[in-house]
């Protein structure tokens, strides 16, 4: 659709940068002509939109595929309008049902309260923290009370309710639904409302609570929000939405040559995803890059570049080029800068220690029956050199143990 086609009423550049940006890599703007009417009504009165993210602290660290939402709220923030980053403190006791086939446990208050503390800081990391606005919905939430929770609920139907497909799918197939997860989505919605949102982002698993928000408002007797769904990142394998259960994450807290090396093993096609959802790199830039690609350009230079670029969103730009270097050693056989130093005592009466044990000592191998299995794959080096004898025994001395390419120990026999 032309973008300036579909509206009556004037649309100015910089009205359509801003629509740009807000539609650069998200799945669906609903409605698209209503926040163009809300562009243009915020350049003409000089009056910034309210634009609100509100995640629930279920866990106490976020990944990186939880800053495609913070990335676009960045963007927006950049524009000038206000962001408020919700806290979920109170949704958070209710247990968010979305996508599930079964009823999700409740969060305690120690375990929400203890989530919530690194939530925001580590947010911080792609918003301004100066130019955001930080809110928990208890505060609302508590205040709503037993009275005010059930004329929220009078607001909404049954019938509206079960059209979600987790709902309507566990009803259909006997699984039970408890009456306190339909309370998740109305007080998700009562949120925009205390708020007066503008626009309220989510992923693509948040569709149905987001228009649940509009609905509400309308019923408050505001201006109904737009909403903003973007995509759910696929982790390092390239299959699976990125999760911490699925080991596929990268924790914007990992250290800075962890994150590097592990943007790097992500595949050539899953880069180009990763660079329009995470990268803050203009477009035109991307595509650029793209087409040297495609005339014949190294990919692992786009990559490396990807990389340090978000290495340095989540440490400096000294430790992306460390990060690099480190890289480098280690795809050359060389040894990292910092690696762990490890003491250990030889056996009895001195006795020198076979390698398969001194690898589970040094903590390279869970057990002396894994330490086998990698020398077996040839995957074991000391100070360098790849071991292929399962007998072999180290005295006293300090040797560099390697598994694989990136686990290292510095071990002094003694």
């Amino acid at each position: 659709m032309n973008q300036a086609s579909a509206f009556s009423f004037s649309v100015t550049d910089r009205v359509r940068e801003a629509l740009a940006v807000t539609l650069r890599g998200c799945e669906e703007l609903i409605p698209e002509d209503d926040w163009v009417k809300k562009l243009v009504r915020s350049e003409a009165t000089a009056k910034p939109l309210r634009i609100k993210l509100g995640l629930d602290p279920t866990a106490p660290d976020i990944h990186i595929g939880h800053t495609v939402v913070l990335n676009k709220m960045r963007q927006l923030q950049d524009l000038g309008h206000e962001v408020i980053f919700l806290i979920g403190d109170f949704t958070s006791l209710i247990g968010d049902p979305s996508g599930r086939n079964s009823t999700r446990p409740p969060l305690t208050r120690e375990q929400i309260e203890t989530n919530a503390q690194t939530y925001y800081r580590q947010a911080s990391m792609v918003l301004d923290p100066s130019k955001t606005e930080i809110r928990y919905n208890s505060e609302w939430g508590d205040a709503l009370g037993s009275r005010g929770m059930i004329q929220l609920a009078a607001r909404y139907t049954v019938a509206r309710m079960m059209e979600r497909n987790d709902f309507s799918e566990r009803f259909k197939s006997g699984t039970p639904i408890s009456v306190h997860e339909f309370l998740y989505p109305l007080m998700q919605g009562y949120d925009s409302v205390a708020l007066k949102s503008d626009l309220e982002l989510g992923g693509t698993d948040q569709k149905f609570n987001l228009l649940v928000g509009r609905h509400l408002q309308v019923e408050y007797g505001q201006e109904p929000q737009c909403i903003l769904t973007m995509p759910l990142l696929e982790g390092l394998d390239g299959t699976e939405k990125m999760s911490k259960s699925k080991n596929n994450y990268i924790g914007i807290s990992e250290d800075a040559n962890t994150m590097f090396a592990k943007v790097l093993s992500i595949s050539d096609v899953l880069m180009w995803r990763w660079y329009t959802l995470l990268s803050f790199r203009s477009e035109a830039d991307i595509a650029a890059l793209k087409a040297e690609v495609a005339s014949g350009r190294n990919p692992k230079d786009a990559k490396v570049a990807l990389a340090k670029e978000i290495t340095t969103r989540f440490h400096s730009g000294a430790a992306a080029d460390a990060a690099e270097q480190d890289f480098i050693n280690r795809a050359q056989g060389g040894v990292p800068d910092q690696i762990a130093e490890v003491s250990l005592p030889l056996g009895a009466g001195g006795a020198p220690l076979g390698i398969a044990a001194l690898l589970k000592m040094a903590g390279l191998a869970a057990s002396s029956g894994e330490g086998n299995r990698l020398l077996d794959g040839g995957g074991v080096r000391v100070d360098s050199s790849v071991v292929s004898d399962k007998g072999l025994k180290l005295g006293r001395g300090t040797y560099v143990l390697q598994v694989g390419k990136r686990k290292f120990a510095k071990v002094t026999l003694g």
